[in-house]
C-alpha cells in the first residue's frame, strides 16, 4: 500500500499539529474531518499508484488551513489563502521544496466555491476525498451542523421536497441535498471517487424521503 511509508509516518504528526495550530471552532471542518479526508484519499491512492502520497497527505491535512464561513463574501478565496499559508508553513518545516507546488495546487483546487480545475492526479484525489465527506451519514450531520450555525430552517413547512416551488438552500437546509450534494457524484474526478459518492448519495436521498414523510405526518 503506497499510502503507508516511513516518509508518511514521519510527516503525518507534523501535518496534524500544523493543522491544529490554525484550527477554528467549526465542528464540520475540525481535526476529525481532516482525518476522514485523508482516509478517503488513501482508498483512492490505492487505485492510483502513480500519485505522490506525501503531496496528497499534506493537502488533506492543510486544505482548511484558512476556513471561512459558507456565507462569507470572501469564501471563494479561502482555498487560495490556505494554499499560500500552507506553502509558507511547510517551507518553514523543511518540506521537500519540489513538492510544494503540488500541495498548493491540490489545496487551491479542492474547494467547490473556488471553481479551480484540478490538473494533477494528487489534486483530483484530494478534491474527491473532501467531497466524499459531504455525502453519506457524516455529510448529512455536517450539513445540518453548518446550517444551524447559519440560522437556517430545517425544511420548508409545507413542501419539504420542493415539489411545487423552487429549491432554496439559503432558506431551507433540506434543499441543500438537491441543490448541491446530489450533483457531487457527477463532478467526481476519479471513477473510484464516483462509485463511493454514488453509494453515499443514495443514503442521503433515502433520508430525504423519510424526513419529508415524517415532516408532513405521513411517516410511521
Amino acid at each position: 500500500m503506497q499510502s503507508s511509508s516511513p516518509e508518511l509516518s514521519a510527516w503525518q504528526p507534523r501535518l496534524a499539529a500544523l493543522a491544529a495550530a490554525h484550527a477554528g471552532n467549526d465542528g464540520a471542518h475540525d481535526a476529525s474531518h481532516l482525518e476522514r479526508v485523508w482516509r478517503s484519499a488513501r482508498l483512492l491512492l490505492d487505485r492510483h499508484a502513480q500519485a505522490d502520497a506525501l503531496v496528497v497527505m499534506a493537502a488533506c491535512y492543510l486544505h482548511d488551513l484558512v476556513n471561512l464561513p459558507k456565507n462569507d463574501p470572501d469564501r471563494a478565496q479561502a482555498s487560495r489563502r490556505a494554499a499560500r499559508l500552507a506553502r509558507e508553513e511547510l517551507a518553514r518545516l523543511g518540506f521537500p521544496a519540489e513538492r510544494l507546488d503540488g500541495v498548493a495546487h491540490a489545496i487551491e483546487a479542492h474547494s467547490f466555491s473556488a471553481a479551480i480545475e484540478p490538473t494533477t492526479i494528487e489534486a483530483k484525489i484530494v478534491q474527491d476525498a473532501d467531497r466524499l465527506d459531504a455525502l453519506g451519514a457524516v455529510g448529512l450531520a455536517r450539513m445540518f451542523y453548518v446550517a444551524g450555525r447559519m440560522g437556517r430552517a430545517l425544511a420548508h413547512p409545507l413542501d419539504p421536497l420542493a415539489l411545487g416551488r423552487d429549491l432554496d438552500d439559503g432558506a431551507w437546509t433540506l434543499d441543500h441535498i438537491m441543490v448541491k450534494l446530489a450533483q457531487l457524484p457527477g463532478m467526481m474526478q476519479l471513477d473510484a471517487g464516483r462509485e463511493l459518492a454514488e453509494s453515499r448519495l443514495a443514503r442521503l436521498l433515502a433520508f430525504r424521503d423519510e424526513f419529508a414523510a415524517e415532516w408532513l405526518g405521513n411517516g410511521p
